[in-house]
């Protein structure tokens, strides 16, 4: 899934740090140091896919020199403690093709120059070798300086003010995002990124009535591993792939992240499958098909299928440990536990249809449409949903239709019957 992405970070003197050696680093290229008269050589850095130089219109020529663009730099601040550059981190969605990645970033290099007036470094990495393979990312380097035909001239300070670097840093977070989700527009993916916080995500959620999605924003953020953690984590995961076992977190902090992000995948799978059964289920019932028949279907479809139709036993397997349950166990809640997906069929079924969405649930229960509001004993009760299913899966398809008849034409006697009660002397 496509992920967020983007921080901000000052290259700064008095931290010991310099512009020279963090451009040589991030493009993987030797660029001798002027001021400070050393050579920083990271020639034999590798998984840098591509690089490039943006400068306004007027710049002089030796913008397009690296060495010579953050040599100039240098040479521009005076002071022991100044700030000689401005890192831009984003990351990458691995949806998209490499030219596509490229693309974008340009076009996000582009308006730093545009909006700022600065010279901007881009070099666009790829995933480690030995971490996930989806996280493609780039280092966009800037000037602190505004860079014109002259030289560098006066500081940006609308990004080093109070008042206004918090404004401008989220209007180009919010500029990132626009970026990403048009690329995978493009190629026709439904995941979209989202750069506000995971608050005001959730407000919007309740805003427009989606409660399972503001339950899944209903979360802390992702706790940051820091680099020593995350190097022992991609040791440890390299060494589980290669034994064939299955991974296992090695430090506090990658115990968290990692049953976050899994916590996060399984409530995903679950919402899309359920999103699979209100859509079975409505379009079976304009189909014309009974309540109980349409609610099997929907079952079928979101534990036993994807939505190109092909068979997922690893995914089902998966929704079955999230409602705390197996294939092969009964389908009654434990009284440890909550049956959320069943919950969700059952709010699903009773916003979209009302009293009739009531009955069947009711119906799905194990109970009989005329049960409605009575205590149903467990010796007396209905077979179970998962029951249910398997009688249907193994009833060859004319004894199918024939029930499906059956139960149409209940309904077809049920609504002759309110017509029949229905005074014609009052208004409906």
């Amino acid at each position: 899934m496509a992920s967020y992405h983007l921080s901000v970070k000052t290259i700064k003197r008095s931290a010991g740090r310099s512009a020279t050696a963090a451009a040589a680093y991030r493009v993987g290229e030797r660029i001798e140091c002027q001021r400070e008269g050393r050579i920083h050589d990271y020639t034999r850095k590798q998984g840098i896919e591509e690089t490039f130089i943006l400068a306004p219109k007027d710049a002089p020529d030796w913008a397009q020199d690296r060495s010579r663009l953050w040599n100039e730099v240098e040479a521009s601040e005076t002071r022991r403690n100044s700030v000689t550059a401005r890192e831009w981190e984003l990351a990458l969605p691995s949806e998209i093709s490499a030219e596509d990645r490229s693309q974008i970033t340009r076009d996000f290099a582009q308006e730093l120059v545009s909006r700022y007036g600065v010279a901007v470094d881009v070099a666009i990495h790829a995933p480690h070798r030995e971490g996930d393979q989806r996280n493609h990312h780039a280092h966009v380097l800037t000037s602190t300086r505004k860079l014109e035909a002259s030289g560098f001239t006066a500081k940006t300070r609308v990004l080093d003010s109070a008042k206004t670097g918090g404004v401008e840093i989220e209007q180009m977070r919010g500029l990132w995002a626009e970026l990403q989700n048009r690329a995978l527009e493009r190629v026709g993916e439904v995941e979209r990124v989202d750069h506000r916080s995971l608050e005001a995500q959730r407000e919007t959620a309740l805003d427009r009535g989606d409660k399972l999605s503001a339950e899944e924003l209903d979360r802390d953020p992702e706790l940051k591993l820091g680099p020593a953690a995350n190097s022992m984590e991609r040791r440890a995961k390299a060494m589980a792939e290669r034994q064939g076992r299955e991974y296992v977190p090695v430090t506090e902090r990658g115990a968290v992240v990692h049953a976050a992000r899994q916590a996060r995948a399984a409530f995903r799978e679950m919402r899309e499958r359920l999103d699979i059964a209100r859509e079975t289920y409505g379009i079976e019932r304009e189909a014309g098909q009974g309540r109980v028949s349409a609610g099997l279907a929907a079952l079928r479809a979101a534990t036993s299928k994807e939505r190109d139709g092909r068979t997922s036993d690893d995914i089902r397997e998966r929704l079955s440990q999230v409602v705390g349950r197996s294939r092969d166990q009964d389908d009654t809640p434990k009284p440890e536990g909550r049956n959320y997906a069943r919950e969700r069929l059952k709010e699903i079924m009773e916003k979209d249809a009302g009293r009739d969405g009531q009955a069947a649930v009711h119906k799905l229960d194990g109970h009989s449409e005329y049960d409605l509001g009575e205590d149903t004993g467990r010796d007396g009760r209905k077979p179970s949903v998962n029951e249910r299913l398997k009688d249907v899966l193994n009833k060859p398809r004319e004894r199918l239709e024939i029930e499906d008849k059956r139960d149409q034409e209940k309904d077809q006697e049920v609504e002759k019957d309110r017509d029949i009660d229905r005074d014609p002397g009052l208004s409906h």
